[in-house]
This record gives structure tokens, C-alpha cells and sequence, in this order.
């Protein structure tokens, strides 16, 4: 993961103002730079790191919006601001499902926030802007080139995630930011895929960011200041990282101490049902896993190892519950 300093975006993809319509320089000064220190004994310290930084958007009320991993278990946060200022922050909520992290400013800023816009109203093809902490120098002229579901390794999934090319090189907590002017996402990941040949084949490989739409915290901001999380039935946890090989399940990690650890799942076991019903891509076995009830149920499995084909019984839990609480200031 990039830090402060270390990266910068191509001058022949930066912003130029007098391409927009609105102010981008005041829209790029709400966008601010996240530092955050993670204890070394933290569930999410091995997979992480113990120090992250990334980018995070300020929304109105001292809340500072980001992606949820560069905050998770962090005991101190530093938020630096285009102003020069450098703030400590509150890691307020985080919200598993969607991605999205909560920082409260600890201290106080005349610097403008950026507006909600709507994400479902954005088309492919339409030119945004990468936001990143440091200006227009740090930032990115792109397009949307897709908007479509995105299963993550980790038991994610969102239904529409909006993808964005060129790819930000920093992209963790940055601002997508529409032709209006407004915050439609947050970003989330770097993905690589392969662009169509000539003659409909094979072509070079090229690198998106994923976004995380933002119209999916429209409804559940209210909780995450409130209560620091999504205030509904939470969804049942395994602790086991998959991917898709040849239209087969397979484990690639399992999350120590978790359900799946202790009901003995390995890394390389491919799973071939959930209570009953085949599986063969993750978003089917992640709605699947999600159907069985709420944390804390009971997930029968059939996984396959070493030529045997067996039924494991996994006792889900809440992920929330192998994490460290913030940190009050």
C-alpha cells in the first residue's frame, strides 16, 4: 500500500481546470490525505499492515468518508488536509458490507466539502475525476469503463461496483468524482484485466480502480455516525478467502481462529455446496452463505480434498467480533 509520498500521478493524466465545469480545485481541496497505525496483535495487522495511508473525502459535520480497510482496528489516525493542517482523527464505523470507513475530525476546518451525487445515474463513458490528498497534481483524469458486480476473496460482494480507467496509483479512499462535481464513490481496489485483441482475442493487460458507489452509504450514514456500524441483522462470517478456478471454489486462505479454522477447513480445499445447493462462483456461494440466516448460524458445506468428497458443519460469527473497537480519543 502507497504512502503519502511515495507515488505520483503521470502529468499527462492530471486534471486540467479549464476541462470542467465546475470548480475542481475546491472540489479537489476536500479530498485529504489518511494516515492510520494499527496495534500489532490486531486480527487485520498480518493481512494489512500495521501502518496504512490512502485518502478520504470530507463530507460535512467534521466526518471524514474513506474505504473501510485503512481504518479497521486503528488505534491513531492523522488526517492531513489541503490547507497544510495536520488533524488527528476518530475512526467513527465501518461498515462490512459496503467497504466504507467513517473518520471524525478531532479539531476543526473551514475547508468545503464535497457533495453527494448519484451514483446510479452515472454512465459508462463519462468523465470523472480520480480525486487524490494533494491536489490536481495528485490526481486523475478518467472515464467509467463499466459498472457491474464485483465479488471480493474476502466474503464481499456488491451488486454494482463502478470501475474507472486509468487506474489512480494510489487509490485507497480516493474521491470519484462526477462531471458535475459531485462525490459518487470511494475507491477501493486496483483490479488488472485483459483488454480485447485485434480479431477478437487476447490483448494487452490494463489496470482499473473499483469504486464504491455512493449511493450505498446514502441509507445507512445515519448508523455509522450514530452507532458506528449498520444498525440490521448481520450477515453469517466463515473466515475463509476463495477464488474461481474453472468454474470451482477453492480456498486460498484461511482467517486464523475463525469459523472455518476451527471447523478445519484448509487452504486448497475446494467447496462444492452450501446447505445443500452446488456452488460454482463466489457470488453464488456468498448469497448462498448469506441465505442460511444471521451470524452465528450454523452453515452445513460439502468440500472436496485429496480426491474425498465430505460435509463439514461451520459455525459463522460475526467478523466485528475478532476486531479491535476504536480507539476513543
Amino acid at each position: 500500500m502507497a504512502s503519502l509520498i511515495e507515488w505520483k500521478v503521470p502529468p499527462g493524466v492530471q486534471p486540467r481546470t479549464g476541462d470542467y465545469a465546475y470548480d475542481l480545485e475546491r472540489a479537489l481541496s476536500a479530498v485529504v490525505g489518511l494516515h492510520s497505525i494499527i496495534p500489532p496483535d490486531a486480527f487485520t495487522a498480518e493481512t494489512l499492515g500495521v501502518e496504512r495511508a490512502g485518502n478520504g473525502v470530507l463530507i460535512g459535520d467534521g466526518l471524514v468518508l474513506t474505504v473501510g480497510y485503512l481504518i479497521t482496528e486503528a488505534e491513531t489516525i492523522w488526517l492531513h488536509l489541503s490547507d497544510g493542517t495536520v488533524v488527528q482523527g476518530h475512526a467513527l464505523g465501518f461498515d462490512g458490507e459496503t467497504g466504507f470507513g467513517l473518520v471524525q475530525l478531532l479539531g476543526r476546518t473551514s475547508l468545503p466539502v464535497l457533495e453527494f451525487g448519484s451514483s446510479n445515474g452515472a454512465v459508462i463513458g463519462e468523465r470523472v475525476v480520480v480525486g487524490g490528498a494533494g491536489g490536481r497534481t495528485r490526481s486523475l483524469a478518467g472515464r467509467i469503463a463499466a459498472k457491474q458486480e464485483f465479488a471480493g476473496y474476502w466474503e464481499y460482494l456488491l451488486e454494482e461496483a463502478i470501475f474507472t480507467f486509468p487506474a489512480h496509483p494510489n487509490w485507497g479512499g480516493t474521491a470519484l468524482i462526477s462531471s458535475q462535481g459531485d462525490l459518487i464513490g470511494i475507491g477501493s481496489l486496483q483490479i488488472e484485466r485483459v483488454r480485447e485483441g485485434q480479431g477478437g482475442g487476447k490483448g494487452a493487460t490494463e489496470n482499473l480502480n473499483m469504486t464504491i458507489p455512493i449511493d450505498l452509504l446514502k441509507p445507512i450514514l445515519g448508523d455509522l455516525t450514530k452507532f458506528g456500524r449498520v444498525n440490521k441483522p448481520v450477515r453469517p462470517w466463515l473466515g475463509v478467502y476463495c477464488t474461481e478456478v474453472e468454474d470451482r471454489i477453492v480456498t486460498v486462505g484461511i482467517a486464523p481462529k475463525g469459523p472455518a479454522a476451527r471447523a478445519e477447513i484448509r487452504t486448497g480445499d475446494m467447496i462444492v455446496a452450501v446447505a445443500g445447493e452446488n456452488v460454482s462462483t463466489l457470488t453464488s456461494f456468498y448469497r448462498r452463505v448469506w441465505a442460511t440466516g444471521e451470524a452465528g448460524v450454523e452453515v452445513p458445506m460439502t468440500l472436496h480434498r485429496d480426491g474425498v468428497t465430505f460435509d463439514v458443519r461451520v459455525n459463522s460469527s460475526d467478523r466485528a467480533k475478532f476486531l479491535k473497537g476504536p480507539r476513543m480519543h
